[in-house]
């Protein structure tokens, strides 16, 4: 009878393991070096496009061009701001500001993120102060309309 009862008694002893994360921290520190490497890849990788705060609604446009990530952003919203390469300035300072960027960083082209509200004239005055310090290659920012079709 003693002999059941020690074959019951094995038969529903807890199986408890001699190694634990919580016993042993050694083990833990490959894995948290695993994932500190993996956040610090995902950082590294991330683009950070900084905006500024005021909301620009862009016009929509059926035909769309492409232009190159990185270009100089200048934003016009409809209250009058403007900032260029998120710096807020006033828009009699962006003449020489072009030459600056011009002159420094070898800039040839620039895109003109102006909300839909804003006079046209204001528009036309950026594209000239642009062209006159010698940009290249001038860009309006639109936003795409899906489901319209281009009228002829």
């Amino acid at each position: 009878m003693n002999s059941l009862r020690e074959q019951a008694g094995i038969r529903w002893r807890r199986y408890r393991s001699r190694q634990s994360l919580f016993h042993n921290p050694l083990g833990i520190i490959p894995l948290v070096n695993l994932a500190l490497l993996i956040m610090l890849f995902m950082l590294l990788h991330a683009s950070f496009v900084r905006q500024p705060a005021s909301a620009v609604q862009l016009p929509n446009a059926t035909f769309l061009n492409g232009a190159p990530y990185g270009l100089m952003v200048v934003v016009v919203t409809q209250e009058g701001l403007v900032f260029f390469n998120d710096e807020r300035m006033a828009l009699d300072d962006l003449a020489p500001a072009f030459n600056r960027a011009v002159r420094d960083r070898k800039a040839t082209a620039i895109t003109i993120e102006a909300d839909i509200l804003v006079p046209y004239g204001v528009i036309l005055r950026v594209m000239n102060m642009a062209t006159a310090a010698g940009l290249q290659q001038v860009n309006l920012a639109t936003r795409p309309s899906f489901g319209e079709e281009a009228m002829p």
